[in-house]
């Protein structure tokens, strides 16, 4: 079903920038008129033309209203024109709020009507891959929240989808894009931790599960519990500092001890994981990710360990532990702000930067499949009790 909604051209302010200033729709209009902006989506910034992007959105929940919606707002390159939600409700609230002049409840249907150049994938997991696949296979191109998808299979087809359309496919990793996170990664990548050989990461809750009943404590729909949700964050932190190796072996366990404890509706997903990666560099990386365990507190952490020099990413604060001349340093970057409001705005700025060519894409169709593989993996392995080669 599809609904245009009349007038609904940037009903509300829409954040495009211009000269370092944000500018409405009153002054946009003015810009249409004076040749600034033209008919075609053609953007003219600094005697440059550049193209206004048409995206369409799929799942207008609560990861896309509070995540990605201010990105697309606040981006001069980005137009939301079409709304596709399971709720059709849902679907023409976010219309009416963003300004966007079509509504969908079949994304099909809004993939071969609405001249997209971006889809945006915020559904329940389960659906992640079946859109970009048709997206790509529509030739639109693609970025997805996390986790890329539910199955190894499923993340390759996604792969197999981009490369053949020759579209972008891009996963949400914002952690990434924390400031000290892109200083661990380019030091690492200089040699300023040495080998690095050994880590462990995770991120643990004393409480913290999502409403029961929801898509998230439901497999079908979610794929698993913490570790498919929270751990896609830092083990794909962890592997991007340590250069991306090839996971080779995992092994894990999960548990179910405070699901059964809600209130009431379907959980049947853990809510705490642990697990064991090695890689084929021979390096190896420990993990626990939790949504309610008896602890102190919650924590989310990277640490890994190189011949020149430990690392330690705790609740975004870095510290690096080395030695020089016998003495033992503890060290910690001065000038890095401890946490950006907007790494979901980073991460899709990045997006826009490569397809305008302007940067070269960090995260890439294979860093998903590998991440799939491995949480995969980790379930098998908890359920057979044994490790699992890759």
């Amino acid at each position: 079903m599809v609904s245009v909604l009349e007038g609904a051209k940037h009903p509300v302010w829409r954040g495009t920038r211009r000269a370092g200033h944000l500018i409405g729709f009153v002054d946009q209009m003015h810009l249409y008129k004076s040749g600034e902006i033209d008919v075609a989506g053609q953007i003219m910034e600094d005697g440059i033309m550049s193209t206004l992007y048409r995206i369409g959105i799929a799942g207008a929940g609560g990861i896309f209203k509070e995540a990605h919606l201010p990105a697309w707002l606040e981006h001069p390159e980005a137009e939301i024109v079409a709304i596709f939600d399971a709720n059709e409700v849902r679907a023409h609230e976010m219309a009416v709020q963003v300004g966007a002049s079509l509504v969908y409840t079949d994304y099909k249907q809004m993939l071969a009507e609405a001249n997209l150049d971006i889809i945006d994938i915020c559904t329940p997991n389960l659906y992640h891959s079946e859109i970009a696949i048709a997206a790509l296979e529509a030739g639109v191109h693609v970025i997805c929240e996390k986790p890329d998808a539910v199955s190894p299979i499923e993340a390759q087809k996604m792969a197999d989808a981009a490369a053949q359309s020759g579209k972008l496919l891009m996963a949400i990793r914002n952690n990434r894009f924390h400031p000290n996170v892109q200083f661990l990664q380019k030091f690492a990548q200089e040699g300023g931790l040495g080998e690095i050989y050994t880590g462990r990461c995770g991120w643990i809750r004393r409480r913290g599960i999502p409403g029961k009943g929801g898509w998230f404590t439901t497999k079908e729909l979610s794929g698993g519990g913490p570790l498919i949700d929270l751990g896609v964050h830092f083990i794909d932190v962890a592997m991007w500092v340590m250069g991306n190796p090839k996971p080779v072996a995992v092994s894990g366990a999960t548990y179910r001890k405070f699901g059964d404890a809600q209130a009431e509706g379907m959980f049947d997903v853990e809510d705490l994981a642990t697990g064991f990666i090695r890689f084929d560099n021979g390096a190896t990386l420990q993990i626990e990710f939790s949504w309610a365990s008896n602890i102190e507190e919650e924590v989310n952490f990277v640490e890994l360990r190189g011949t020149k020099s430990g690392a330690s990413l705790r609740m975004g604060e870095l510290s690096l532990f080395s030695e020089i001349n016998g003495q033992l340093l503890d060290m910690k970057p001065s000038r890095i702000k401890r946490k950006p409001a907007k790494m979901h705005n980073e991460n899709i700025n990045h997006f826009i930067d490569c397809l305008a060519g302007r940067a070269e894409p960090i995260i890439r169709p294979e860093h998903g499949v590998d991440m799939i593989k491995i949480l995969s993996a980790i379930y098998e392995s908890a359920e057979t009790g044994r490790e699992l080669r890759l």
